[in-house]
């Protein structure tokens, strides 16, 4: 299944090239909002919230009465995570918090699903060079994404893993790191990364793997009007 990735910052959709370099920003957030409303998953990302810089809350509280999505960024706190599933978020995405000291902080991860439910819980592993990052990419981890799949899979329904080092480069994802993602869980798994055109989109869903694609959508190298 492609996901479509509506990404935020300084209250518009933008796509990074790295988590780092502005390559598209698009002021008209609703636009993409009504491209989008047909798909049976979108994924909605606070870039602010996620990097510690503030947050669009109100903009993702909208998107979520009017989507049906899954948020991340910046959700560090139970109370977080409940206000975007009371707004009309099907799920919430949780990464930077699950990690403590450079290892999955299982008591986090535990209070978190508790609280709001095993399968509303989506864990980010998000990998570069082989190692988990968090913090917007920032901080790497002596950790592989197998590693920590393993450790936080009694924690929730599902995994984003975003294979970092192909990030908004278009030039395709490492299916063999998303296997080996695949292979560590029996958790519903969505890959994230490179993912550029259809024919990936298929091979993953052959797998059992949905697809989250961004810069393909936005740049028009992926045309798709729905799922």
């Amino acid at each position: 299944m492609l996901i479509p990735s509506i990404d935020l910052k300084d209250g518009a959709v933008v796509q990074l090239v790295q988590g780092e370099r502005l390559a598209i920003r698009d002021a008209d957030v609703f636009a993409w909002v009504r491209r989008f409303e047909r798909f049976a998953k979108v994924q909605i990302i606070d870039l602010d919230a996620a990097m510690g810089g503030g947050d669009n809350l109100a903009l993702v509280r909208e998107i979520a009465s009017r989507l049906r999505c899954r948020v991340g960024g910046g959700i560090r706190t139970i109370e977080r995570a409940r206000d975007l599933l009371d707004a009309g978020a099907q799920q919430v995405i949780a990464g930077s918090a699950l990690f403590t000291g450079g290892r999955p902080d299982l008591e986090f991860a535990g209070a978190l699903a508790d609280a709001v439910g095993v399968e509303r819980v989506i864990a980010a592993v998000d990998s570069r060079a082989g190692h988990v990052v968090i913090h917007g990419w920032k901080t790497s981890l002596p950790l592989t994404a197998v590693e920590a799949v393993r450790a936080l899979e009694p924690y929730c329904g599902e995994f984003l893993y975003t294979h970092v080092d192909a990030e908004g480069l278009m030039a395709g994802t490492d299916r063999d790191a998303i296997l080996a993602v695949r292979k560590a869980t029996s958790r519903r798994l969505t890959a994230a990364g490179g993912i550029t055109t259809q024919q990936e989109i298929d091979d993953l869903d052959a797998l059992g793997i949905d697809a989250v694609v961004g810069m393909a959508l936005y740049t028009g190298t992926l045309l798709v009007d729905r799922d």
